[in-house]
């Protein structure tokens, strides 16, 4: 199979048939910033950050790199006014959810985001979708969903589910840039899991 070749920044790529452009910027060493993806599972495109500036037959228009497949020919914008004007607004809309969250601080001091820009409860979560695709897709337990909608959805441990798989795994964790699982982990555990004297040792 013949490689498709794009431009991503200037430089040309060369990419597989049924990459996306994040995974060809990636393999080519240029960052394109994300926070719901991951190697091991599938395109979420949650988060929007890793939206890019395409160029084709003349045309210019902005996608979210995770989910668009490559084409011969495209012409890539990991960085142009219009992308930075953008990602700089996802980020304030997220920082409203995680102000302290390390990964978003450190992207909102490199696009000038102001967390303070949008007023809204905290929540923590900024909903990448990261722990629960981990659990139903690597671990195929479930032990993590969604609950609620809108404003008010967040993530939650199905107990039943978490007092059995839990204790043990735990491998969803590094995987959240807020650190709002582990708060719902403690919650989940003090309320409806098994006494912690029960417990394996954590």
């Amino acid at each position: 199979m013949s490689d498709i070749v794009l431009q991503i920044d200037g430089v040309e790529v060369a990419a597989k048939e049924g990459m996306t452009v994040l995974e060809a910027a990636q393999k080519a060493g240029i960052y394109i910033p994300t926070l719901c993806h991951h190697e091991k599972l599938e395109p979420y495109g949650a988060c929007r950050l890793c939206l890019v500036e395409l160029e084709s037959r003349g045309r210019s228009r902005l996608v979210v790199s995770c989910l668009y497949p490559v084409e011969k020919g495209l012409v890539v914008k990991t960085r142009s006014e219009k992308v930075d004007r953008v990602r700089k607004m996802i980020l304030e809309l997220l920082l409203s959810h995680a102000p302290d969250a390390f990964e978003l601080q450190d992207l909102a001091k490199e696009y000038g985001a102001d967390k303070y820009r949008f007023e809204k409860e905290p929540s923590f979560c900024v909903h990448c979708g990261l722990c629960v695709r981990y659990c139903a897709e690597v671990k195929k337990k479930e032990a993590i969903g969604f609950v609620n909608r809108g404003t008010k959805r967040e993530i939650s441990f199905i107990p039943e589910i978490a007092s059995k798989e839990c204790w043990n795994c735990k491998e969803c964790f590094p995987l959240c840039p807020t650190e709002a699982l582990q708060a719902a982990f403690v919650l989940a555990k003090a309320l409806s899991f098994p006494s912690t004297e029960h417990a394996p040792a954590e």
